[in-house]
């Protein structure tokens, strides 16, 4: 990842987190992009943190060269972390974000949200929001990035998905429908720039341990009288493996589909779920 400046929507907390951090600790340069700057200037925090511990890869780079006090060569060879504050909803913010950060050699659309409400219930509002946050804000910020990659001749766009983009859900309709529509744009695109160094992936966690999850628990409880403990057990339950999966796991897999060795890897879906979807 030397070299390469990846950016990460939704970075402030979660997988996008755990994402920034994977590529950063291999070596690319991050820009965190979210709607919340405090929340991206926190996770910008915890990621310089653990430079400042040496547990970042980085630090061996340089340790292995030099050896012993190396702290003042750290803030200069560590690779950057940037913030940007962006609402991926609307076009002008897109644009204003992505031209202040420079060429783009990584695009990780991972800025989602989830609703749920059965079917009758939804608003055309609430329909609108979740196809605006979770497909259209994709669309936005790959238009900004894929003309320098065309020019430069590579590039690497990541959809973060979900288990739904590949199967049905009760009462999440117009959640479901915006990230098959996440995985049609990232097969369709994938065509389009599969001779001119261009991979376009999807990754589709199952249930991850992340803010998200613990909502649905609270709300899950508050609905049926359940604990939390059970709630979050039931949706655990969803995965063969009987556990829910951890923002690291999903990290890996874009860290895989981001290398230069995965050029022959493009319009998949790739599901980090324990086999909950074969």
């Amino acid at each position: 990842m030397n070299g390469l400046h990846a950016v990460v929507t939704g970075g402030g907390s979660g997988i996008g987190e755990a994402i920034a951090t994977t590529l950063w600790r291999e070596g690319a340069s991050v820009t965190l992009m979210g709607r919340s700057e405090a929340r991206l200037l926190q996770a910008r925090e915890r990621l310089a943190g653990r430079a400042s511990t040496g547990s970042a890869r980085p630090f061996d780079k340089l340790r292995a060269n030099g050896g012993g006090s190396v702290r003042a060569e750290l803030v200069e060879a560590l690779p950057a972390i940037h913030v940007r504050s962006v609402d991926i909803t609307d076009p002008a913010s897109v644009e204003r974000a992505f031209q202040s950060v420079g060429p783009i050699d990584l695009l990780i659309n991972n800025a989602g949200q989830v609703e749920s409400q059965p079917f009758a219930r939804t608003s055309l509002d609430q329909w609108n929001r979740l196809l605006q946050v979770n497909l259209t804000g994709s669309f936005l910020c790959t238009q900004q990035v894929l003309p320098g990659m065309t020019e430069r001749g590579f590039g690497r766009i990541v959809n973060i998905a979900s288990t739904a983009a590949l199967k049905g859900y009760a009462y999440v309709a117009a959640y479901c429908a915006a990230k098959h529509g996440v995985l049609g744009l990232t097969r369709a695109l994938a065509l389009e720039v599969a001779r001119k160094g261009i991979t376009v992936n999807a990754v589709c966690p199952g249930y991850t341990d992340t803010d998200i999850v613990a909502r649905a628990v609270a709300q899950i409880a508050g609905k049926t009288q359940r604990s939390a403990d059970e709630a979050r057990d039931a949706l655990a339950a969803a995965n063969p493996q009987g556990r829910l999966v951890q923002p690291d796991e999903v990290a890996q897999a874009v860290l895989w589909l981001c290398r230069r060795e995965s050029s022959s890897i493009t319009g998949q879906a790739i599901a980090v779920a324990g086999g909950e979807v074969m």
